[in-house]
């Protein structure tokens, strides 16, 4: 024959409308489109319903600003996880939720209106601070739904709803009323920048620059007739040490430790007193030359209440014992004021010290001070070492760089500044013991977040709940203005109560205090009637902490307590130990059975992500260039506990990932044109043994898949199912059957168990992906050929294992069998690169050869299988390969096998390409061998016809 025929229209190449690039950023939002129409999540709850419940509660972002890549992150998960359990079987409902209330709100609405604190009444700012919340509300939720998270968006639970704000109101008086809230003033985290108390949950430590100064403390009367007696006509000093000068107006005592050892030196003509431990250190920081000798060694016990002389304010300050003093830094002597610190405060209640602070809430000195009255605090430093040195009571100077701590509202350094607040006491109702025993029965992921919190609960201070500002939930107290005594039982807040849940919080500021409390109401210490109400707002983490009582005891579709909280690490501090508090002080026990936590976001080089460092990535830029689906593969394919790197390059590397596993999903479809299911699919054990095997190895990515989602390993799943897609399917079983898939009868055994294999897989890697790429498993079900159990993917199950097990003979055989594979390949590649013998696998003549008769004997007998699993022409087994000419001789390091390989005899078929001594000898001689011809005259007869006339 002259022309060569056209035999594309007798092979069964691939066919589908899938298509081949993905355009997620426009393809996207047509699935979410789709999934708003059908009602999906109300669907996955109707298909559920009367399953297990499983309730992945959701910690409330802020209403405030676009979303960034780590509130990506965490919702995103949360969506993985969410998902999971739904395809697993379990009901699972989703309901998403924002924290409204708080200064950085209200700071952001006085920016928009130019006002300052203050200059608008409460209610003015209160509704305005309400509208912001509301409209960044909407923003953020439709910026999660174009993550791809399915959830119950249009019923999200909002702390500023009324009902929410009634549950605030009523948690803090369960506490209230059971004994467990004080008013005390006492030293709190301050930002004078914000004007309000901070929670421990709202102070981030940063490096800070701050002066490093020995001060001296000349000893007062009483204290030198302490000392020995050849000391007391000396000029006597203590030294203390302190990074905080503008403290020392506050000063009221200098600590000792009773438990070290103190000593007398010599230093220009002056008496200097410190722990002999910190003399060597102190010698250094000073740059002497020699350590000053010791002339005496004083106890501490000695000096006990006893006095010294401020450095310059005239007045007193007492020596006290405390066993905090540490030598870690410092002189062993510890500056102390009672207004400006924990461990100070402490002492100064123990030794009946006032708990003095002259700094004012925006951070300026009280203006009775003298030279430094009515300045800033942190601007007076410089002053006040300037006052130390013309005192002469300054012995060095220098600066530091340390960790300090900041608001982490404006970022700006914090203070501890003493002010009357409201307390929830650790100990009362023995909250911090129920706390830690409850912290030891949840299950924390990674374990080490165990530790962490309860290292954090253990040494807490009281909660301080009160804020100075206008936008949150009111304390509900009322105090009776003739005794000062609180109101503490329930029935004086009902009817508050039931106001707020009609009127909301406002109502507080509205009304008298008269018109919110029942009539009648007498003071029960006194018998007044007269009281007024408590002006200061809560704490917002109260606000959220109370979550399970506002959403998962009020919800129907919804348990308490809940199966999983899922938060950033930084949580340990804010919402798990919040929530934590709050349930275990009012209902006994934790509100979660099991907390996950996830790491921050950083670059690709493992920076925080700042403005500043210009490596900020916005998830909106990431969505517009790759599509969320990419932006959920980063997520899923780096374990999360860790902090996530993200970079353009990585993101890069994610797309090419991505892009194999849906060339080899549309591959698939495209090979399934004309499979269905219910007719064509070949029961598992009528396949030929590759195709078990293949089933196998599919059924061994099924359990490890979804023992992964059960642990929450989704890099586990999302490298598992790129690997197989890569590995089994493109450079295994695709490559191997696409001679059977393209060139045998289409209605042939062997075409019909490849096309098995291939609808299995699809079948279940599009389920098991689901979760994570949602948007691609779903586009993908709706190619799939045959009936599906379910409208959408996400209402469908996670797939079982198509071949459980397979015995112990068959696998040993078809490892080997791969073994012997991949060292034909690599001789395949050496003629092919290096030897230039044959373009391709198919030009090729492979003859194997062994010493070993064991395996000789296991080559003979899948001579054929190996025919079929090498993709060459023609193959052999030999008792010895001798290279010579255009020939290759292939030596295994990894088993006793020599491979020859060279050019296949015989000539190209033009059909299927294989070379084969039967090409043209057909009674049609036609370029084809002799199966395409079989081929043609069973299905192709009028093709036949055509070319042969």
């Amino acid at each position: 024959m002259g022309e060569k025929a056209d035999w594309k229209n007798t092979l069964n190449l691939p066919k589908t409308d899938f298509p081949m690039k993905a355009n997620l950023a426009k393809r996207e939002p047509e699935l979410l489109k789709r999934w708003e129409e059908m009602g999906l999540y109300q669907q996955k709850l109707k298909a559920r319903k009367g399953a297990p419940l499983f309730i992945l509660h959701d910690g409330p972002p802020y209403a405030n600003g676009h979303i960034h890549m780590g509130t990506a992150l965490n919702k995103v998960l949360k969506d993985f996880i969410v998902k999971s359990k739904h395809m697993a079987g379990f009901n699972a409902p989703y309901v998403p939720g924002w924290d409204c209330h708080g200064l950085p709100i209200e700071l952001n609405v006085e920016k928009e209106l130019k006002v300052k604190r203050g200059e608008l009444p409460k209610l003015t700012i209160r509704q305005h601070c309400r509208e912001y919340a509301k409209r960044w509300i909407d923003i953020q939720r439709s910026e999660f739904k174009r993550l791809g998270v399915i959830g119950d968006w249009e019923n999200p639970y909002l702390t500023m709803n009324f009902a929410y704000e009634a549950t605030i109101a009523r948690e803090f008086v369960n506490f209230l009323s059971q004994g467990s809230v004080y008013r005390r003033k006492k030293p709190v985290f301050w930002c004078p920048h914000c004007v309000t108390a901070l929670a421990e949950a709202e102070v981030e430590y940063e490096m800070h620059r701050s002066p490093s100064i020995y001060v001296k403390f000349p000893l007062e009367e009483d204290a030198l007739f302490a000392l020995p007696e050849e000391l007391r006509n000396k000029k006597v000093s203590v030294v203390i040490w302190t990074t905080t000068p503008w403290t020392l107006p506050a000063n009221l005592a200098v600590a000792f430790n009773p438990e070290f050892s103190y000593v007398a030196v010599e230093l220009n003509d002056e008496i200097l007193i410190l722990a002999e431990g910190r003399l060597s250190a102190l010698a250094a920081e000073l740059g002497l030359e020699k350590v000053p000798p010791i002339i005496a060694r004083i106890e501490a016990q000695s000096l006990e209440k006893k006095h010294l002389k401020h450095p310059f304010l005239p007045r007193k300050s007492l020596i006290v014992l405390a066993d905090y003093v540490t030598l870690d830094a410092g002189t062993g002597c510890v500056h102390t004021a009672p207004g400006h610190g924990e461990e100070d405060y402490e002492t100064g209640l123990k030794y009946g010290l006032d708990i003095y602070a002259p700094v004012d809430p925006e951070g300026f000195f009280d203006k009775d001070l003298p030279e430094i009255g009515g300045e800033h605090i942190f601007k007076a430093n410089a002053k006040i070492i300037e006052i130390l040195k013309r005192e002469e009571k300054l012995l060095y100077s220098s600066e530091i760089e340390h960790s300090y701590p900041h608001c982490w509202r404006c970022k700006k350094p914090v203070i501890f500044r003493a002010t009357e607040q409201w307390f929830i006491s650790m100990e009362a109702n023995n909250l911090r013991q129920k706390a830690l025993e409850w912290i030891d029965k949840v299950r924390w992921i990674p374990h080490w977040g165990r530790e962490r919190i309860r290292n954090m609960v253990e040494k807490r201070p009281d909660w301080c709940l009160s804020r100075q500002r206008s936008w949150g939930v009111p304390l509900t107290v009322f105090i009776c203005t003739s005794c000062g005594e609180i109101l503490r039982d329930k029935k004086y807040y009902e009817k508050v109560l039931e106001l707020f849940e009609e009127y909301g919080a406002d109502i507080w500021f509205e009304k008298d205090t008269s018109e919110l409390l029942p009539e009648d109401t007498v003071c029960p210490k006194c018998g007044g009637k007269e009281f007024r109400k408590e002006e200061d707002i809560l704490d917002v983490w109260f606000d959220s902490g109370v979550s399970f009582a506002a959403v998962l005891e009020k919800r129907e579709e919804l348990k308490f307590p809940a199966e999983l909280y899922l938060e950033g690490s930084d949580q340990h501090r804010g919402w798990f130990q919040s929530s934590l508090l709050c349930a275990v002080g009012t209902r006994g026990r934790a509100p979660y059975e099991a907390v996950l936590t996830h790491g921050f976001v950083v670059d690709g080089q493992g920076r925080k992500m700042s403005k500043s460092l210009g490596n900020v990535i916005p998830p909106e830029k990431i969505i517009k260039r790759y599509g969320a689906e990419i932006l959920r593969l980063w997520v899923a394919a780096e374990d999360y506990r860790d902090d996530i790197r993200l970079s353009d390059e990585i993101l890069a590397r994610l797309t090419e990932a991505y892009r194999k596993i849906r060339n080899t999903c549309r591959f698939m479809l495209g090979n399934l044109f004309d499979f269905d299911p219910e007719k064509d699919k070949v029961p598992i054990e009528e396949l030929p043994e590759f195709e078990r095997f293949m089933l196998y190895r599919l059924s061994r990515l099924i359990k490890r898949a979804r023992k992964a989602y059960d642990d929450f390993d989704f890099h586990i799943i999302s490298h598992g199912i790129h690997q197989f897609c890569a590995v089994d399917l493109s450079a295994l079983f695709i490559d191997i059957s696409r001679d059977t898939l393209y060139c045998e009868s289409p209605n042939s055994p062997a075409r019909r168990a490849a096309q098995t294999v291939l609808y299995e897989a699809l079948t279940a890697i599009t389920r098991l992906m689901a979760p994570i790429l949602s948007f691609t498993a779903d586009e993908i079900w709706q190619y799939i050929p045959g009936p599906k159990d379910a409208e959408s993917v996400h209402l469908s199950h996670f797939p079982e294992p198509v071949l459980v097990e397979a015995e112990e003979a068959f696998l040993t055989k078809w490892d080997k069998l791969m073994e012997i594979r991949s060292e034909i390949t690599k001789a395949l590649e050496i003629a092919r690169k290096e030897h230039k013998i044959i373009g391709n696998s198919l030009e090729a003549e492979v003859t194997v050869a062994t010493d070993n008769q064991e395996l000789a004997q296991f080559l003979k007998e899948n001579q054929d299988t190996l025919t079929y699993l090498a993709i060459v022409s023609q193959f052999a087994v030999a008792d010895t390969v001798k290279g010579q000419g255009d020939e290759v001789v292939y030596q295994s390091e990894e088993m006793p096998l020599k491979v020859l390989v060279r050019h296949a005899s015989g000539e190209k078929c033009e059909r299927c390409w294989k070379w084969s001594e039967t090409v043209g000898k057909n009674e049609s001689q036609l370029k084809v061998c002799e199966r395409c011809y079989q081929v043609l005259e069973k299905s192709w007869k009028e093709f036949l016809a055509s070319i042969s006339s």
